[in-house]
């Protein structure tokens, strides 16, 4: 039986070319895999055909809609997750869910290696094998756009050659990679950090600055989970799908970002993420109400280190599995919900309500109805500085 290799497919030229490039660089046979993250675009029938006609012995299509956003879109809001505090790991988050299907593809086709269409340059090429390697230790991994020096000519070249049903059109002057979560949009006239967007590279988001009414929507969650809008009940999926639409219309979730890549460059990449934006912005406030004090602040420590291991890589890793544990169990109590206002680029919190609620009124009231004992602040204050008071004397006396 010939070596068999599973390739990462999107049914673009580069991958099509790629069925045909490995039969002949290795002589395996390939199996082409087919992930549907929500990234739009042509029908996955089309495209398992299309694998098939670009000489695949098998071709797999996946819809992981639902289940990219209920894996890997819910840990990223439960995780408040935004990379250099901005970036909400649009292309992070669907690497790992391609990688499991990949994965479960070789073993049930005996593959011994699996292919993606990366180049050397950037953060995906180890998100996908650092994946493979965790979930399957003994396969290897190949990428002919880096391996096998597989340039765009080339590909357009051996496409003629072979007579592939792909188009060969002009290639877009911008890398684009998109799913439900997000679009990022990179290269181009884009590498010059001086330059400004321009409207042409958006497709999730209008333009911000469009005089248009603002749009207020309300959230609910139930232990971190998104659960309804505006009273209706929906799936993760559909919370992301809806607040796509809402909050894209309004212009929120533009990010224009110098980010440092895991490869040790910085890169400048515009992105497009306004359900995730909106969900996070939300969910953030609702723990703002429900989570307790030092928990809230040692959680936003665990954020960010969540965020860096996700964004490099290591979905499958010992410490993001343990630090999932620790976010499940700091969202037991938000629940509740949150009253947004979408306008002018921003989403904007008015409201919240919550059964959880660690907010008392009584408390934090300076009316009538004050149930705070201020008689017992001056103790608490001098116990609280007293080791900087002790201190200040001594280095007032050297």
């Amino acid at each position: 039986m010939a070596e068999r290799v599973v390739l990462a497919y999107s049914g673009g030229l580069d991958t099509s070319v790629a069925i045909g490039w490995i039969a002949e660089e290795t002589g395996a046979e390939v199996i082409a895999v087919a992930v549907d993250v929500g990234q739009g675009g042509e029908d996955l029938d089309v495209i398992r055909k299309r694998a098939l006609a670009c000489g695949a012995v098998e071709a797999e299509v996946a819809d992981a809609r639902d289940e990219f956003a209920e894996e890997y879109c819910l840990p990223a809001v439960k995780a408040n997750a935004l990379y250099m505090d901005r970036y909400p790991l649009v292309s992070a988050l669907s690497r790992p869910a391609i990688v499991k299907h990949l994965v479960a593809a070789a073993e049930k086709h005996g593959a011994g290696t699996v292919a993606h269409g990366c180049t050397g340059k950037g953060n995906d090429q180890v998100r996908f094998e650092a994946g493979i390697s965790a979930l399957g230790p003994d396969l290897k991994c190949i990428a002919p756009v880096r391996d096998y020096a597989m340039t765009r000519d080339r590909a357009i070249a051996f496409c003629e050659e072979k007579n592939l049903p792909i188009a060969t059109t002009k290639k877009s002057p911008y890398s684009i990679d998109q799913n439900v979560f997000g679009r990022a949009v990179e290269t181009g006239f884009l590498e010059d950090i001086w330059n400004a967007p321009i409207e042409d590279i958006y497709e999730y988001t209008a333009n911000p600055a469009t005089p248009r009414e603002a749009d207020e929507v309300v959230i609910s969650f139930r232990a971190g989970v998104p659960v309804a809008i505006d009273g209706r009940p929906v799936t993760v999926l559909q919370a992301i799908q809806q607040l796509n639409e809402r909050a894209g219309a309004q212009g929120i979730g533009r990010i224009d970002i110098v980010e440092d890549r895991l490869v040790g460059i910085k890169s400048r990449e515009v992105y497009e993420a306004p359900g995730a934006i909106a969900l996070i912005t939300a969910h953030q406030e609702l723990e703002n109400v429900t989570v307790e004090r030092e928990l809230a602040r040692y959680k936003r420590q665990v954020e960010q280190r969540w965020g860096e291991i996700v964004y490099d890589g290591l979905w499958f890793s010992p410490l993001k599995r343990a630090l999932d544990g620790f976010i499940e169990e700091a969202n037991q109590h938000v629940t509740g919900d949150i009253r947004m206002t979408l306008h002018a680029g921003r989403a904007v919190v008015t409201g919240r309500r919550s059964e959880e609620s660690l907010y008392d009124f009584n408390l934090a009231t300076y009316d009538s109805g004050d149930t705070f004992d201020q008689s017992k602040a001056q103790g608490f204050i001098e116990i609280f500085g007293l080791s900087s008071k002790i201190a200040a004397r001594r280095d007032l006396q050297a």
